[in-house]
Order: structure tokens, then C-alpha cells, then sequence
């Protein structure tokens, strides 16, 4: 389905089954995308800026250059995700599956990480500036060149 470039601002999506979609270039800043079934989907260079996407599964998902600064991702699947260079300035990512993602060089100022699955995440050159990291699971992750300035880590982790 080819949904590129278009402008789908403020829409309610919820529940929505995208998955496989073409999104690249979208336009979804403000978007309800709730329980949105997003696998596979390509977000290339999408703008989700203030989106709601708890709940939402976005496995396998392509959101390079994606930006989703403020966006809600609480609970949100994105478990092999690539969000290489994505802008995730003050996106909540509470208790969400990162697992396997990809965030090269992603920034993740003042995002809320707490409780989120990062098993395996590859987190080289990524920006967590004064990010909330308490109680996330970063085993395995990969945060070779990652910025921590003030950063607030789980308990014992130390980089």
C-alpha cells in the first residue's frame, strides 16, 4: 500500500493494519496510531512528532530519519526496528520492546526510556542526553560512541 508523502496529520488510526505500508515522507505528526499494526512498514523520513502510538507493533519496521519528537511509544513493539539517525527528542518510551533495534546515531535527548526492553540494541553514536533509562534492560546493547551526558541509568549499569 502506498501511502508516501501524504498527509495524514492528526488522523485517528487507531488500530489501524499498516502493515507492509508505504509511509515514507509521511506526514502523521499528531496521528492517534493506538494499537496500529505497523510491521514491516516503511516510515522512511516520516513525521510523527506527537503521535500516539502505544500499543502499537512496529516490528521490523523501517523509521530512519523518522522524527518523533514528544511522540508516545509506552508499550510499543518495535523489536528489530531500524531507527538509524531517527529524532526521538522527549518521545516516552516506557516499558517498550526494543529489542534488536537499531539506533545508530539516533537522538534520544530527554527521551523516557524507563522500564524499556533494550536487549541487543545497538545504540552506537546515539545522543541520550539527560534520557531516563531507570529500570530498562540493557543487556547485550551496543553503545560504543553513545553520548550520556546526565543520563539516568538502571542501577549498576555501568557503561
Amino acid at each position: 500500500m502506498d501511502l508516501s508523502k501524504l498527509n495524514l496529520r492528526g488522523r485517528d488510526l487507531q488500530g489501524a493494519d499498516l502493515s507492509g505500508a508505504d509511509l515514507s515522507g509521511a506526514d502523521l505528526s499528531g496521528a492517534i496510531l493506538t494499537d496500529a499494526i505497523l510491521t514491516d512498514a516503511n516510515l522512511t523520513d516520516a513525521n510523527l512528532t506527537d503521535a500516539d502510538l502505544t500499543y502499537a507493533d512496529l516490528t521490523d519496521a523501517n523509521l530512519t530519519g523518522a522524527n518523533l519528537t514528544g511522540a508516545i511509544l509506552t508499550d510499543a513493539n518495535l523489536t528489530d526496528a531500524d531507527l538509524t539517525d531517527a529524532d526521538l527528542t522527549d518521545a516516552y518510551l516506557t516499558y517498550a520492546n526494543l529489542t534488536g533495534a537499531d539506533l545508530t546515531d539516533a537522538i534520544l535527548t530527554d527521551a523516557y526510556l524507563t522500564g524499556a526492553n533494550l536487549t541487543g540494541v545497538d545504540l552506537t553514536g546515539a545522543d541520550l542526553t539527560d534520557a531516563y533509562l531507570t529500570g530498562a534492560n540493557l543487556t547485550g546493547a551496543n553503545l560504543t560512541g553513545a553520548i550520556l551526558t546526565d543520563a539516568d541509568l538502571p542501577d549498576g549499569f555501568c557503561p
